[in-house]
């Protein structure tokens, strides 16, 4: 079996050299560390992870509870929280609690008997024990996506504003009845975006009316009743707002079930913007959340957090952009001019193609 001495061999440096450069310990020199690396390639090591995790007490993994992995908005933090994890040479174990507190717990403990050196955890809306847990055991860990008080480490991207700015704009394209199909009560992120729903309206001087307001759970069947009973409102909306990509798709559903058309019949903006939100006809409206950068951000923060244990908790917020379509009844966007033949503009379209 090919052992750290036969590397250091190969490339004609110390066995600390060879430590330093598997264990990032220490500073090495770039051609230094590409000798080990090409020595280590060649010769088939393998670090023996288990044997360090027992003289450091760290094992160099990172657990992840989030529920809902199939949702393509979890699916993309779980690339960013991947790379991120990789490139600092951590492994990663994966979890979904399924927001249920019950099983949050179960997959939270399961996670931290594993020994993973620290946690990202996109808590439930009832995260008592699970946070209780984690406090008593000492586990580092950084809450994921929703907010569950000042004492802990968050990264989450804005939601009042974006979902302002999306009732602000259906409020602009002459809408007076505008929906909100909000999400499951108790999480952060749907107190956060019923807020920004209430300020859109106040912003532009149309009353809130609670028969406008309807929970959908965070899912698509939620979402599928609480688009009807919307649209059952002795005054329905004219247009609705879909606060996550999963309830977007029960409200597409809805519609289509009572042959309603978007947007003929009435306009559709959603929060979450998703790969094939563009494919849709029409091509949905959306809020994107930086969900990849969202996931990088919590392994940073998680590990410099290992790094100081004790230094205060901190928040990043991450801001979302407005992806104008056209599912909230404004026109296809006019194609980019083509420049004349022979123009300056044109020439650099051919020298830059």
């Amino acid at each position: 079996m090919t052992t750290m001495v036969d590397v250091a061999q190969r490339a004609g440096v110390s066995v600390a050299t060879v430590s330093h450069v598997l264990n990032d310990t220490r500073r090495v020199r770039p051609g230094t560390r590409a000798a080990v690396l090409a020595a280590i390639d060649e010769l088939g090591y393998t670090h023996n992870t288990l044997a360090r995790s027992l003289v450091t007490s760290r094992t160099r993994s990172i657990g992840l509870a989030v529920s809902a992995i199939s949702n393509p908005y979890f699916t993309e933090i779980l690339q960013g929280v991947e790379a991120g994890a990789l490139e600092a040479g951590y492994s990663l174990l994966i979890a979904d609690p399924h927001d249920d507190p019950q099983h949050e717990r179960k997959v939270v403990r399961l996670l931290h008997e594993r020994r993973v050196d620290g946690m990202i955890v996109a808590p439930s809306a009832e995260p008592a024990e699970m946070v209780d847990y984690l406090a008593r055991r000492k586990v580092p860990t950084v809450f994921l996506d929703r907010l569950i008080g000042d004492d802990h480490d968050h990264v989450c991207a804005e939601s009042t504003g974006p979902v302002r700015q999306l009732v602000e704009h259906l409020a602009d394209l002459g809408h007076t009845r505008i929906g909100l199909v909000a999400g499951l009560p108790g999480l952060s992120t749907t107190t956060e975006r019923v807020r920004g729903y209430r300020e859109g309206l106040r912003a532009r001087g149309l009353p809130f009316a609670p028969e406008l307001l309807a929970g959908g759970n965070s899912e698509a069947a939620g979402a599928q009743h609480a688009t009807r009973r919307l649209l059952a409102a002795p005054e329905p909306p004219t247009a609705i707002i879909t606060a996550n990509n999963a309830m977007t798709i029960g409200a597409l559903q809805a519609l289509r079930g009572l042959g309603l058309e978007v947007p003929r019949d009435i306009a559709l903006a959603c929060f979450d913007d998703f790969s094939w939100a563009d494919l849709f006809t029409p091509r949905l409206t959306a809020i994107a959340q930086p969900s990849k950068e969202l996931g990088a951000t919590a392994v940073r923060l998680l590990l410099a957090r290992l790094d100081e244990p004790d230094r205060p908790p901190r928040t990043v917020r991450l801001p979302c952009a407005f992806v104008h379509r056209t599912s909230c009844g404004c026109p296809e966007p006019a194609p980019p001019a083509t420049p004349p033949a022979g123009s300056p503009a044109a020439q650099e379209r051919t020298r830059t193609s």
